[in-house]
C-alpha cells in the first residue's frame, strides 16, 4: 500500500509540468498567434525515467526519442522544442560550445522526425513546433552590407554575407519545410499556427543577405501558397505591397528576384480569363520594377513574368511594351541592353494586331538604339 502511494506521488507532479513546461526565459520574444491555446482532456504522464527541467533557460539533455516508449514520446518531443527555444551568440564561436551543439543534434534529430512521419504530432505539438520555429527564425536582420541600393552587387563576385547564426537557422527552416510538405500534416490544424501573421513575418526575412535564407524562404512560401487555399490572395497582396515599399521608399531589398520566382510560377496558374486584379498587378507592380537603378540584379525573373502575362493573355502585349518604353533607359546602357532582350521574348508571343498597335512608338526607340554610341546596343 505504501508504495502505491508514493508512486501516485511521484507521477503528479510530472503530469502538468509534461504538456505546459515553462518556456525558458532566454528565448526570443514571443510571437503572438491568433488562436486559444488547447488542452487536452486528459494529459499523458510523463516517463519516469524523463527529469522535470530545474533551471529554465539551460539546455538540457534529453534522451533521443527513437529510445522513449511510444506512449511518452510526445513529451519528450515537446521538451525538446523549448529546448531549441533558447538562443545563442554566434559572434564568439567557443562561446557555450557545448550548448549549440546539442541544440543543432536535438534539431536535427526533430528534422528526421518530422520527415519520416514516425511520431505524429497532435495540436499541441505542432503549436510548440511553430512556436520554437518562430523563437528562431523571426529576428532582427543584421544591418546591410551594400548600402541602400543593390545596384552593380553580384554573388558570384562580391563576398557573399554568410549569416554565423546559419548552423542553427538551416535545421529550422528544414524543419519548417517538412512540416509544410508532410502528408501526415493536417491543414485544418496548420494553417491556425501557420497564420497571415505568420506568413507577413515571413516575408519579412526576404530582405535578408544571406542567399541561402532566402532559397529557403523562397521553397517554404511557395510550399504554404500551394497548400494552403486561403492565404493565396493575402500572399499575392503582400508581396504587392514589398514592390510598392521597394520602388516609392527604398529602392533596397535583397529578396525581390526570390519573390519575382514564386510569382512567375504562380502565373503560369493563373485561369483563363485573367482576373482584374492580375492585370493591375501587372501595370502597377511588375512593370514598375523596369524603373529601379537596380533592375539587373532581378531582371531575368521580371522578365519571365512579363512574358509569361503575355504567353497567357495576348491581349496584354500593347500594355506591356508601352509599359516598358516609358521605364526605357536613357543614359544606362546597360540597362538597354536587357530591356531589349526582354522585349525581343516578348514579340515572340505576341500577335499581329496587338504588334500594330505599338509599332510606331516601339521603332521610334529602336531607331534611337540603332544610333547609340554603345556597341552592344
Amino acid at each position: 500500500m505504501f508504495n502505491k502511494i508514493m508512486k501516485r506521488g511521484q507521477r503528479k507532479p510530472s503530469k502538468s509540468e509534461a504538456i505546459e513546461p515553462p518556456i525558458p526565459s532566454t528565448a526570443a520574444p514571443d510571437v503572438t498567434v491568433n488562436h486559444a491555446s488547447r488542452l487536452p482532456a486528459a494529459p499523458p504522464q510523463a516517463p519516469a525515467h524523463v527529469p522535470v527541467p530545474q533551471n529554465p533557460g539551460v539546455v538540457e539533455v534529453l534522451p533521443m526519442l527513437k529510445d522513449v516508449p511510444l506512449s511518452d514520446r510526445h513529451v519528450v518531443f515537446i521538451r525538446k522544442l523549448q529546448n531549441c527555444c533558447i538562443m545563442f551568440d554566434f559572434s564568439d564561436t567557443m562561446k557555450s560550445a557545448r550548448e549549440k551543439e546539442i541544440k543543432r543534434q536535438t534539431l536535427a534529430e526533430l528534422v528526421d522526425l518530422v520527415q519520416s512521419g514516425s511520431c505524429k504530432m497532435n495540436e499541441i505539438m505542432q503549436e510548440e513546433l511553430v512556436k520554437m520555429i518562430s523563437a528562431n527564425i523571426f529576428r532582427c536582420l543584421p544591418p546591410s552590407q551594400h548600402g541602400t541600393v543593390m545596384e552593380g552587387v553580384d554573388p558570384e563576385e562580391d563576398e557573399m554575407f554568410m549569416d554565423p547564426v546559419w548552423p542553427h537557422l538551416q535545421l529550422v527552416y528544414e524543419l519548417l519545410l517538412r512540416y509544410v510538405v508532410s502528408s501526415d500534416t493536417d491543414n485544418k490544424v496548420a494553417k491556425k499556427y501557420l497564420d497571415h501573421s505568420f506568413v507577413l513575418k515571413l516575408l519579412d526575412l526576404f530582405d535578408s543577405e544571406d542567399m541561402r535564407e532566402r532559397e529557403y524562404l523562397k521553397t517554404i512560401l511557395h510550399r504554404i501558397y500551394g497548400r494552403f487555399m486561403v492565404h493565396r490572395p493575402f500572399i499575392r497582396n503582400a508581396i504587392n505591397n514589398i514592390f510598392y515599399r521597394f520602388l516609392f521608399e527604398t529602392e533596397r531589398y535583397c529578396g525581390i528576384g526570390e519573390l519575382l520566382e514564386i510569382l512567375g510560377s504562380i502565373i503560369n496558374g493563373f485561369a483563363l480569363p485573367m482576373k482584374e486584379e492580375h492585370k493591375l498587378f501587372l501595370v502597377r507592380a511588375l512593370i514598375p520594377l523596369h524603373k529601379a537603378k537596380c533592375v539587373a540584379s532581378y531582371h531575368q525573373q521580371l522578365s519571365y513574368c512579363i512574358t509569361q502575362f503575355v504567353a497567357k493573355d495576348y491581349r496584354l502585349a500593347d500594355i506591356v511594351i508601352r509599359g516598358m518604353l516609358k521605364y526605357w533607359p536613357v543614359t544606362n546602357c546597360g540597362k538597354e541592353v536587357l530591356f531589349l532582350g526582354e522585349l525581343e521574348e516578348i514579340l515572340e508571343v505576341t500577335q499581329s494586331a496587338e504588334f500594330q498597335c505599338c509599332m510606331v512608338p516601339l521603332f521610334r526607340q529602336i531607331g534611337r538604339c540603332l544610333n547609340s554610341l554603345h556597341f552592344q546596343v
